[in-house]
């Protein structure tokens, strides 16, 4: 954490370095300052600054710690890993403080965190983020202290529906046998391998070379990560689950904080950020998600992309199907069936 302030000559310098386009240059916040910035914290991520996740999560979510601590606490953002590392070690760089912060998903390091993969067992989360992240930070304050105490936590949020991007269409259970495909996090692939496809485990940022390459043939994305991805154009087809019904997987997310950055920020900066934290940010990060899926769906359309729509009967099979993967995960995680019932209930009642 850098505590040194932030002059014009710093101002400059930074700006210059921004056109110049360093690789490691951050997002870097402007915006009229009452006061100097005594606080600069390192925010580091792995999707290209252009992501929507950058643009209308996390830069704006910085913007209002910077206008809300009256431009004393600001935060650079680095993404696309400029500062070094693969996706999996995120977590890792925030809790050793290699980076004041980090957004991941803990996927990444299958079998870490069990208790936050409740939200990941096939067919448990709803088709919008507002529900999925609403349920999860809700339940993420219950149940996972234990499990990110060497962090401190921000929020947690899901993304909406997955959905399978595939070169030829899936329309019935049948079309999942032998496909090579893409999946985020353990759960979510064993649960392809239960529908009988060839599961292929990668962060994001490989997709579109893996696609191009013929290693996979389609991922198990959301729709709001495609235009970042360009994945419209690497795929022909694109297959959801009816209204209605669950989805086939969600993923959980989290933006986490270097502990000692945290405990050395003067109690009214904390103040800030607690004030920005838990379902406030988790919201901002919903809507994202959720405002960005349409128009997402929308280049997929005008291209001439197929939209297959799974209707309820044929999801059925396909919840029948990977019934199992719950079952072994309930078994396999202690306290299973009460994380399953509370993350039930929970994402219930923000449905209703």
């Amino acid at each position: 954490m850098d505590r040194s302030n932030s002059g014009p000559g710093t101002t400059r310098r930074r700006l210059l370095a921004l056109a110049g386009g360093a690789v490691a240059a951050p997002a870097i916040l402007r915006g009229g300052r009452a006061r100097a910035t005594e606080v600069t914290l390192k925010l580091h991520h792995f999707l290209p600054p252009t992501s929507n996740c950058q643009v209308r999560f996390l830069q704006p979510w910085a913007e209002q710690v910077l206008a809300e601590s009256d431009g004393r606490l600001q935060i650079d953002i680095y993404p696309a890993m400029s500062l070094g590392g693969k996706p999996p070690q995120l977590f890792d760089q925030a809790k050793d403080g290699v980076v004041d912060l980090v957004w991941t998903l803990p996927g990444y390091t299958a079998g870490r965190f069990p208790r936050i993969e409740t939200f990941e067992l096939p067919f448990l989360g709803a088709k919008t983020s507002a529900v999925n992240s609403k349920a999860l930070q809700d339940f993420a304050e219950r149940n996972l202290g234990q499990e990110f105490g060497a962090v401190h936590p921000i929020c947690f949020w899901a993304n909406d529906q997955g959905v399978i991007h595939s070169k030829t269409p899936i329309r019935r259970l049948e079309d999942m046998q032998g496909r090579k495909l893409r999946f985020p996090s353990r759960l979510t692939g064993e649960a392809l391998k239960a529908l009988g496809a060839a599961a292929v485990g990668m962060p994001v940022p490989q997709v579109p070379e893996s696609i191009a390459q013929g290693v996979i043939e389609g991922a198990i994305v959301p729709w709001e990560v495609v235009p970042a991805l360009k994945l419209q154009e690497l795929v022909a087809a694109h297959t959801e689950f009816a209204d209605g019904t669950p989805t086939l997987y969600t993923s959980a997310h989290c933006l986490v904080m270097n502990q000692d950055s945290y405990a050395r920020l003067p109690d009214d900066l904390k103040a800030v950020l607690d004030g920005l934290s838990g379902q406030a940010a988790s919201a901002m990060a919903a809507k994202a998600w959720d405002d960005e899926a349409p128009v997402a769906r929308k280049l997929a359309e005008e291209r001439g992309n197929e939209i297959v729509v799974i209707q309820p009967d044929e999801t059925e099979r396909w919840i029948e199907a990977t019934r199992p993967v719950v079952d072994a995960w309930v078994q396999a995680t202690e306290d299973g069936a009460a994380l399953l019932e509370d993350a039930r209930a929970t994402l219930a009642k923000y449905a209703a």
